[in-house]
């Protein structure tokens, strides 16, 4: 609501700006006090404030993106697996092949919680820039010819297997673990 209000004002007239920026501001005021609270939630629960530490050490994953996972799946001990996670947020790959017919660009399953994918997509470019592990995944696909997005969609899936390890094994995101 806030983005449309600021949108409005670019093309309001200055009968409307006082209204809009009175608005505006009570706007900020109500997305302050909701981030507050939420804070204040998390800081009262040990167990949200351990994953949010955890969470917070993975390169690309900021506090927007610290309060949907935290409210959506903190307690990754009900799925199965990284696998079964991804396919929960709907980040699998899908392949589409029919017989011996020429295959078909692989796509997002997208089978998953729609919100949950949306909120995943800035922090997978962020962490594409920042994020080692996400770093020479983007190099080894840069490399093999695929397209940006497909590149994007794996880093989404990638951040949601690097979040069920941080929060199954509760460690903080060592990014060369596996070397």
């Amino acid at each position: 609501m806030r983005q449309q209000e600021l949108n409005r004002l670019e093309a309001a007239s200055e009968i409307i700006e006082e209204q809009l920026n009175q608005h505006l501001c009570f706007l900020q005021k109500q997305i302050k006090n909701t981030k507050k609270l939420i804070n204040e939630h998390i800081a009262q629960h040990p167990n949200l404030k351990e994953r949010q530490q955890l969470l917070a050490s993975i390169p690309g994953i900021g506090e927007a993106t610290l309060h949907v996972i935290l409210s959506e799946f903190s307690d990754v001990s009900r799925f199965r697996n990284a696998k079964a996670l991804a396919a929960f947020i709907g980040v699998s790959p899908r392949i589409r092949q029919s017989g011996t017919s020429l295959p078909q660009r692989g796509l997002m399953s997208k089978m998953g919680r729609r919100a949950l994918r949306k909120a995943f997509f800035m922090p997978a470019l962020v962490a594409l820039r920042f994020n080692p592990v996400l770093i020479e995944m983007k190099k080894r696909l840069l490399a093999a010819g695929k397209p940006k997005m497909t590149i994007v969609g794996a880093a989404m899936r990638k951040l949601v297997h690097l979040i069920y390890g941080v929060l199954k094994n509760k460690t903080p995101f060592e990014p060369y673990f596996a070397v």
